[in-house]
This record gives structure tokens, sequence and C-alpha cells, in this order.
């Protein structure tokens, strides 16, 4: 949460209920409006405990609470206690309400014609009208790449002919293909589908796996299409922009984040700004704001005032489409309207306190929604926290910066407790980061409301007012890319209830430390040399990338993205991974600013999804493709990855648009970067290998390049299976010291295709725990009996070959252990390891090795084994060269095979 959430305060009223009126001896008691946060509190609490229980079970705590009510209404006495007796009444009042309002809806979901429908999991046709916009998925990491997206919608009939059932029922769909993008909510569309159970505690009759495209049979309302007409304008007025820019800018403003660069995403994430792209109080005070200055400057009275603001409130609602933030700051706005109107007094917590109520009693499944509990705690420390920490700061700086300070500080100590539950990490970094960013969100976000509303009448003109709101959210990228990257910027903590109470037994014990004055500047001290060791010491001692390194494959998951050393700041990229953030990440860490070549061995999205992270502020020569497109049959899954058909395969308009050179990959083809030399091996022009199975076609039309150093060679094999590696030693097989293994290690192979190469270590770029059983056991074996050193990216991440003394050698850069569930999934890769049949790192045993060029020699023997822990930095034997062979530096998590 950052210091633009203030706004929301002020959309509501800021002024909290003073405690110690005359009269007025409850509020001592009850400050901050705490009347009625306690039965917002009990009545969330309710809802999140009953979600996923039966409909009896919430109809019979609902009559329990009732009872209850009704026993203190007529047994307590009134008198001195009157307040606390009220305060309990409200409270048990409330749950019970709310526990009735759940056991009505889940009994609602449950029964009637759909809901049978998923207990048989039975197929039928249905209508059905959308309920929000299609939601793109992640898409996956396997061999097609295929548009899938998630539509809200509700049910109005199935069946179809006399059969026919009208109902309503609210169902979730899962669906694929490009036609479901172009949906606008409350269009009427007829779909054939299996349905299947919701999972428990979604209020939902089904979940639909959708066959084909939709039918059309109406279009939206006319309040959806000009709420679609204003998010699609605002979309093409961006487009002059450059491409992170015109992807932030429509989420700054309606939280339209369909064409935001995923490098962005997750640097916003990393840097705690990701609640920028959550519409919220903040551009709801923008909008009623605009309105109230408008109504006033005509001279309307306050009624009339008040009317507009929340006028214009619901119809930005609908344009921003309503998620919880915006449900939560709606209400909010709402009371704070009335309060407007009526020229009462108006009280933050209380309203607040009143949305709360009003949500969960009607939208009871927003009780376990993560991102209403972010809206609402941050608004609660902004209210509650920050008037107390400015007041505080404001006798050290100055008046404005002591209010951003606070906001900022506030709203991220409020979060904190879900961010851990959420994810388990703790961020730093929010705090100044959003300090940083706040000045451009209001600029970027009042320009872009204009550019909305002017793109519907005149596009020209909008494109010229995007541009300094260009500027603006270039300023936040910048900020968010920095903060991102800032050692030590995002803790780990251990996550769900186990980091709770951590934090909760960690708070008691910080607060007193930091109110004494001697306490505090002893932790200041310990934190500057905490972030001082992370910025300066940290990359001298652990160095990475390594010196002389010559290979790297980089731990992207279940795909490929290998670096091969061009000179100093510069690399051959071979395949991107599936994920640009994840292959960015790593060209970040080696320090690379250029990429002359980026090599596409095939259109398969493990390997050419992370294009755009290469491209990425990075200057790139050329792309290199395999000179076959996708055979017939695949054409259709294989998506903007490739192109069927003649001609080589296309890798979509990412190179195009940057003006980078494409060519096709020609046998023979030799590049000379750096200390590596480059020879295209195959495949063969004129011929497109056979294949067997599920993209085996593809994947055998992979490039094949070998590489050569002063001090030995490496084969990149791309995902080529037996066809294509018979044809390869058919033609010739050059020998070479490192082999990385095709196809992430399936057991597709050709044993004499491994033989041939004679390599005496194997590299793995595989994802752990994927679902393709990669790397097949049969393969480790094959390469242990050949006396091959097999290294996994799935254990030890980042693989560097390097120089060492005229040989190569390997350095492991050490996979950090997830913070929730670290030592099972340390124990699950140790176990798929020791099932490997004796392959040195999927044995759990690391082993050193080292290869002259040219020879293979007898296998050396095993290094010492490593203590093992639930962390990468294990202890290890001292580094005593050369009495062992097995080198450990535990401060770095780098291992080093001398």
């Amino acid at each position: 949460m950052t210091a633009v959430t203030a706004m929301t305060a002020t959309s509501a009223g800021t002024t909290a209920a003073t405690a110690g009126e005359p009269g007025d001896r409850e509020r001592r008691w009850f400050p901050y409006g705490a009347h009625l946060v306690l039965p917002a509190v009990a009545s969330w609490v309710t809802a999140l405990v009953l979600l996923g229980h039966s409909a009896a079970t919430g109809a019979a705590v609902s009559l329990l609470l009732a009872a209850g009510t009704a026993a203190v209404a007529v047994l307590a006495r009134s008198g001195r206690t009157a307040g606390s007796r009220n305060a309990l009444i409200a409270v048990l009042g409330c749950a019970a309400a709310v526990a009735g309002s759940v056991a009505f809806r889940v009994h609602a979901a449950g029964t009637g014609p759909v809901a049978e429908l998923a207990g048989r999991h039975a197929s039928a046709v249905a209508e059905v009208v959308t309920t929000d916009d299609p939601r793109e998925l992640p898409r996956s990491a396997g061999p097609f790449r295929r548009e899938s997206f998630v539509v809200p919608a509700r049910v109005e009939s199935v069946g179809a002919g006399e059969e026919r059932v009208r109902l309503r029922a609210s169902v979730l769909l899962f669906v694929s293909g490009a036609e479901w993008r172009p949906l606008l909510p409350g269009q009427r569309v007829e779909i054939r589908g299996r349905f299947a159970p919701a999972d428990p505690g979604e209020l939902l009759a089904a979940v639909v796996l959708v066959r084909g495209a939709p039918r059309m049979l109406g279009g939206p309302s006319w309040e959806q299409r000009a709420a679609g007409a204003v998010r699609a304008g605002l979309r093409e007025a961006a487009d002059v922009l450059p491409p992170a820019q015109r992807g932030l800018l429509p989420g700054l403003v309606v939280g339209d984040v369909s064409r935001m660069q995923e490098q962005v995403r997750a640097d916003f994430k990393a840097a705690g700004l990701s609640h920028l792209l959550a519409v919220s109080g903040a551009n709801l005070a923008v909008v009623a704001g605009t309105a109230v200055a408008l109504a006033r400057v005509a001279g309307l009275p306050l009624a009339a005032r008040a009317a507009l603001a929340l006028t214009a409130m619901i119809a930005f609602a609908v344009v921003a489409r309503p998620s919880p933030s915006v449900l939560r700051a709606l209400l909010m706005g709402g009371v704070a309207a009335v309060a407007l109107g009526t020229g009462r007094s108006r009280d933050g917590v209380a309203a607040l306190s009143v949305t709360v109520l009003g949500l969960v009693f009607f939208v009871p499944e927003l009780a376990r929604s993560y991102g209403f509990a972010l809206s609402v705690s941050a608004t609660a420390g902004i209210l509650v926290l920050a008037p107390r920490w400015r007041d505080r700061l404001s006798a050290h700086l100055p008046r404005w910066l002591a209010e951003a300070t606070a906001v900022a500080a506030a709203a991220q100590v409020a979060v904190t407790p879900v961010l851990v539950l959420m994810s388990g990490q703790l961020t730093p970094v929010a705090v100044p980061a959003n300090l940083l960013a706040g000045p451009a969100v209001a600029p970027a976000t009042l320009i872009g409301f204009a550019v909305a509303l002017v793109a519907p009448l005149h596009l020209e003109t909008a494109r010229l007012l995007v541009r300094p709101a260009g500027l603006a959210t270039g300023w936040i990228i910048e900020v968010a890319e920095r903060a991102a990257a800032f050692p030590s910027g995002t803790i780990p903590w251990p996550g769900g209830v186990t980091g709770l109470l951590l934090l909760v037994v960690a708070v008691p014990l910080a607060v007193p430390t930091l109110r004494g004055r001697r306490s505090r500047r002893i932790a200041l001290a310990a934190v500057t040399g905490l972030v001082l060791t992370a910025t300066l010491v940290t990359p001298i001692v652990a160095r990475w990338p390594p010196h002389g390194w010559l290979l790297v494959a980089c731990d992207v998951g279940q795909g490929d993205a290998l670096l091969v050393a061009a000179g100093p700041g510069r690399a051959v990229v071979v395949d991107t991974g599936p994920d640009p953030v994840s292959v960015d990440r790593c060209l970040r860490s080696m320090g690379i600013e250029q990429v002359p070549l980026v090599i596409l061995t095939h259109p398969h999205l493990d390997h050419t999804g992370g294009l755009d992270g290469v491209l990425r502020g990075r200057e790139v020569g050329a792309v290199v493709v395999t000179p076959y497109g996708v055979p017939e049959g695949e054409g259709a899954e294989a998506g903007d990855g490739a192109k069927a058909g003649d001609g080589h395969a296309r890798v979509g308009d990412g190179p195009a648009r940057r003006r980078v050179t494409e060519w096709a990959a020609a046998p023979g083809t030799t590049w000379r970067f750096g200390p590596s030399e480059l020879t295209v091996l195959g495949p063969e022009t004129g011929r497109a290998p056979p294949g067997a199975g599920e993209g085996a076609a593809v994947n055998n039309t992979s490039v094949v390049v070998h590489v050569r150093w002063a001090v030995g060679s490496a084969l990149l094999s791309g995902d080529i299976e037996t066809e294509a590696q018979a044809e390869l030693l058919r033609r010739g097989l050059p020998p070479a010291d490192i082999l990385k293994v095709p196809h992430h290690g399936s057991g597709r192979y050709d044993p004499a295709f491994f033989a041939a190469a004679g390599a005496r270590a194997a590299l793995i770029s595989v994802g752990a725990g994927n679902d393709y059983g990669h790397p097949a056991p049969s393969t480790l074996a094959a390469l242990h009996l050949l006396g091959t050193r097999v290294y996994r990216t799935d254990l030890s991440g980042d693989l560097a070959v390097v120089a060492r003394d005229g040989a190569l050698a390997i350095v492991v850069r050490g996979r950090a252990v997830p913070a929730a569930g670290a030592a099972r999934t340390v124990r699950a890769t140790r176990a798929a390891g020791s099932r490997g049949g004796g392959d040195g790192e999927s044995g759990g045993e690391r082993q050193a090795w080292q290869g002259r060029r040219g020879r293979r020699g007898p296998r050396g023997p095993r290094g010492p084994e490593l203590p093992r822990s639930r962390s990468n930095l294990d202890e290890a034997v001292p580094c005593r060269l050369p009495a062992i062979q097995h080198c450990y530096v535990p401060v770095v998590g780098v291992t080093l095979y001398q």
C-alpha cells in the first residue's frame, strides 16, 4: 500500500471521533467509532469461518447467535454498563445476521439444476450472462502457447428446446480461444461444456469447462458499452507510449492490466507497489473531488454536490469494474457523500466499519478475499495510525513530508500481517518506494482520466494529452525497477499462520525497543549496518557471476535459457524460458547489457516465452530461429509463438517492434563473440525431421549449436528427440565436454547420441515438481553409466561453466528455499534425486568435476558429502586445496568444483 491510499481517507472523512468530550463517558472506552468496529470485525470473522461449511451449520450458528442477542437484551441490566451491553448486542446481532446470510447463499449455491449437473460432472448446453471481463490465465510452460481465460458468469438457463430450465446461478467459466477476449460484462452467450463442483468456500453453483467458442445471443447494456468504449479509448490513446508505460497507465487509471508486462508486474510486487494496479479510494477520491469542485463552481447546494459526487463514483465503478477495493471505496465514499449532503460530521473509522458490515452481509465471499483484506487494512492503518505518526514526525520533518511518510508507513504496517499470510515475506523497501513513486501517481491518474474521457470523442487530442502521463508512469516504473533490484528489499519470512504468530511475538518485542531513545539509536545503527552489508559487502563476497564464466544455464523453471559468454557485459542467449521475469532476472544477475544474438531453438513456449525479458532494456543484435514452421496439426495449438506453414517459425512481433533482425538458422553457420565460437549443426535444411508424440515433430526442428572455447566445448541440443539425434549421428557429431541434455532429460533419447557426445558433465534445465516426469530416471541412469556427472537447475539453481587453470569447471549458485514449506520442498527434491540412479547432483551428493579439452579419462572420485539442512547455505568443511576436490563457500551459497 502507498501514500496515495491516503486519499481514501479523504474521500470517506478522516476526522476520527475524539475521546473525552464532556458527558460522553463511553467514548473514552470506545474510541474511533469502536461501537461499529466490533460488530464489523465479528461479522467478518463469522463469514470467514462459516464459508466452506454447510447451510445447516450456518443456520444453526445464526439461531444460536440470535438467541444470545435476545438473552443479553432481556437479562443484562442497563445503567453504568449500558454501553458495553449495547456493544455486545450489536456484535451478536450483526454476527447472527451475517451467519444467516452465509447460510442462505450456501444453500442457494448448493441446490438446483446447475448444482445437480456439477455433482454428476455432466455436460450440457447453457445460456449465460457474463458478469465481469475475461481474465487471462498464465500460460503454461508446456510445449504450446494457448490463450485461456476465466470468465465469471450467471447461468440463465440450462438445456435446449422443451427441456430448457430457467434459473439464476453463479458459475465460473474456464475457456480457451481468442474469441473470448473481447467479451464485456452483461453479454448473453450460449455455451456447451462440462459442469463440475466448485471449491469449498466458493459461493458458486459450479465451474464449467467450456468447449469451443461462445455463440453470441445478445450484446451488453448501454452502460457497459460506454464503459468498454472508455477503457478501449484509453488503451488506444496509450499506444503512442513505450510498451511498459502503455501497459501501466490503464492499470493506474481504471485497473486495466491486460497489457501490462510481466516484468513490470513482478517489479511492482517486489517493490510493494502492486496496490497501485488495484483501483481503490485514491481513484474515487479524484473522481468525487472533481465532481464536488465543479458543483461548487456552479453554485449547487450541499445536497446536490453530494448527489453529483455519488453519481460520478458509481459511474467510475462501472468503468473500473466492481473489484473488492472498488466496492470498499465506493461504500465509504457513499457514506461520506451522505454526511456531506446532510451536513453531519464525518468519522472515517465509522464509515469503514459500516462499509465492512454492508459488504460482508451482502457479499459474504469477500471475507475470504485477500484484496478486500488488504484494502480494509491499509485504510484502517491510515485512519488510526497515520495522524499520530504525522504529528510526531512533524517535529523533525516538514509537514508535507511527515504526512507522506506517516501515511506510507501506516499503510505498510497495517497490511504486513496480510502479506505474511499471503506470500511469507516482509518488504521494507516498500515505504521508500511508495514515497518516491507517490508524487507521480496523482498526475498520471488525473491526466489518464482526462485521456479516457477525451479518447472516445477525439483520439488525436487524447494522444497528445497522454504523453505527460507517460512521463509520470515512466518514473513510477523506474522506481519499481530500482526498488526491486535493491539487495534485501524483500526479506523472507515464514508464511501462513506460523509466520503470523511469529509476527505477533516479534512486534511486542520491537515496540519497546523503538520507544527508548538509546535503544532506538542502537536499532537504527544495526539496521544501517545490515543495509550497508547487503548493499556493499555481499556483492564483494558473494561473487555472482563467477569469474571466468563461459556458459550459464539459468534456473527459469520448466524450460531452457542459456547464456554463452560474448565479452564483458555481453552474452549470446540460447532460448529464453517460459517467463520474461525469470530470464530478465538471470540476465541482470550476470550483468548482461548487450545481447548480440538470440537463438530460439524451436517455437515452444518453454523456450520462447521469455523473449520480452531479454529484449527489455538491452541492445539485441539479431534473433535466429529454426528454418521450419509448426507442422500441420500443431499450428492451431502453437498460437502466436509460431507460425504454421511455409517459411521459418515466427516468434511474435517483439523483435520486429524493436527493429531486431530475424534470421533462419542454417547448418554450418558460425559466429565468434568474445571467447566463444558458435556453430550451427542442425536441423538440416530442405527436410523437416519426423517425430512421434505430442510436439515431437516441433522438438526435432530444434536448432543445435556446438560452442567452442580455448579450454573446451559444449553441445546445446535444444529439445531434439531420438529421430533428430539419429540424424545428427548419421551426419557426424563433434564431441563436447559439456552436454545440455535434450528436452529437459526426457526419456526419448538415443543412447548412441550420449555416447558419441562424450561429455564429462551434463546440464539439465528443468522445473522442480514438473508434471512431465523430467528428467526421466532412464536418462539419468544412461548418463551415469557413461561416467557423465549430471547437474540440474531444479536442485542447484543457476549452473555456470567456468574456465579454471586451463580446464572447465562447474559453479553452482544454489536455490533459495521457499519460505513456506521449505522442508517439504527440500525433502521432495532429494527424494526425487535419490531415485535418479546415481547422478552426482540428483543423488543428493554434489560431485567434483573437471575436464580437459578432448580428454575423457576415468571417472573422478566422489567429493565429500555436504552436511544436510533446510538451507542451501549449509556448513561445510573449509577449503584446503588440493587436499579436497570439493570447495564450498557457505556465505555465498555457491559450490565451486575444482
